[in-house]
């Protein structure tokens, strides 16, 4: 089974939910586990209608956010920015002007710059997507849009349609790269400019 806290530092301590989970089962139930933690979070947080926003967050003119959502202490979201929760964001992210995330979990001191989609993914800690990157998530040019997964050599089957990538700790992701729907990227990982990724052809 793939360990989400493998790719990504503590991840486990963070969403406990996920222990014995495969990525796209947690992001499947990420609904869940936002609401269940906008339950629990405090003060510092403003929240109505399952947004909850830290005091310290920067949130720039014409950002549309959508469903349950939680952005943390110090983060920045760039005008024009659209949001299709359920969605996590750890401290310190980064989201650009004109960019859409939608059902996805990033983590502390990542930042995604302007003109991107992240979709139905799990980006980790410090990791950097220069403009107009995209997580896919839909395997539009298939008969069977059922993601398989190559882990270890092993083509695992995901049983949905909807998942984009899971991006381990301190990676860079180049402007213009396209990360197919089932990418799995380890700690430390570099993808080029215009490079597309795709583990299963």
């Amino acid at each position: 089974m793939i360990n989400i806290g493998e790719y990504i530092d503590g991840f486990n301590l963070i969403f406990p939910q996920s222990i014995n989970k495969a990525p796209w089962e947690f992001i499947n139930d990420l609904e869940n586990t936002i609401n269940e933690r906008i339950s629990n979070l405090s003060s510092e947080y403003r929240i109505e209608n399952n947004i909850a926003i830290h005091k310290t967050a920067t949130i720039e003119q014409g950002v549309i956010l959508k469903g349950s959502v939680i952005i943390s202490e110090n983060c920045f979201i760039g005008a024009n920015a659209y949001f299709r929760g359920p969605i996590y964001l750890g401290k310190s992210v980064k989201i650009g002007p004109g960019s859409e995330i939608k059902q996805s979990i990033i983590l502390d001191n990542s930042a995604i710059a302007h003109f991107n989609y992240i979709g139905n993914s799990i980006i980790g800690k410090n990791i950097n997507f220069e403009a107009g990157s995209i997580c896919a998530n839909h395997l539009n040019e298939r008969q069977n849009k059922t993601i398989f997964i190559k882990y270890n050599g092993q083509l695992i089957d995901t049983k949905t349609e909807k998942f984009g990538s899971l991006v381990g700790d301190n990676s860079k992701i180049g402007a213009n790269a396209v990360l197919s729907p089932g990418s799995i990227l380890g700690v430390n990982s570099i993808v080029k400019r215009l490079e597309l990724i795709e583990q299963i052809r």
